[in-house]
């Protein structure tokens, strides 16, 4: 049976370039989704061959529709509506490593990730996928990726990244500013003041 897995880079190790299109309308991550044929954190290795696989597929699906990503990681596979923040526009291979490109959404948590990036906080992503394990090399075998999520930086090595959506749940005010989130749109005026309520978030979730 395969296996859940999941592997998080930071924004730096991903080499993340945010980037905007000619409107300004809209924002993009690019950077390292997967690095292959290297032992990582969680000593788990990708074949490059694998990789290049699994790119492949998941290119021919976003070729018939989009590939949805959230904030941080559920415990399955299942894409979350109410978390997802991005689409995956399209990924390559770059010598060992699977790159992509993340288009932002207008919805409440990709506005929340929009204003975080342009405030210069460090989200980094993180694959999510299935495969099978080796016990005793770790490498992994008929691996698939089901999409690329946003996760929070760790704030100290292998430390767990804080959930964005959870941390907004549990914050005295994160219920108003999801709302605002949502309201958002194209009004100006409701969009700087989400600014300055993402602002005192972050600076509360301590990311």
């Amino acid at each position: 049976m395969a296996l859940y897995l999941k592997e998080n880079l930071t924004f730096d190790t991903a080499k993340i370039v945010l980037k905007e299109d000619a409107e300004g309308k809209n924002l993009f991550m690019e950077g390292i989704c997967i690095q292959g044929g290297v032992k990582n954190a969680n000593e788990r290795v990708y074949p490059v061959n694998e990789i290049s696989k699994a790119v492949e597929t998941l290119n021919e699906q976003i070729k018939d529709g989009s590939v949805l990503g959230e904030v941080d990681h559920p415990d399955d596979l299942k894409i979350n509506l109410d978390r997802v923040c991005h689409t995956i526009e399209k990924m390559w291979m770059d010598g060992p490593n699977g790159y992509g490109k993340l288009k932002i959404l207008p919805t409440p948590m990709g506005e929340l990730v929009k204003t975080m990036l342009q405030n210069g906080v460090k989200l980094g992503v993180s694959s999510r996928g299935s495969g099978n394990v080796d016990p005793a090399t770790g490498h992994v075998s008929d691996f698939e990726i089901v999409t690329v999520d946003v996760v929070a930086q760790p704030s100290a090595p292998n430390a767990y990244p804080k959930a964005i959506y959870e941390g907004l749940m549990n914050m005295k005010y994160g219920h108003n500013v999801l709302e605002m989130a949502r309201e958002a749109g194209e009004d100006n005026k409701v969009q700087r003041y989400l600014k300055s309520e993402v602002v005192r978030l972050i600076r509360d979730l301590k990311i």
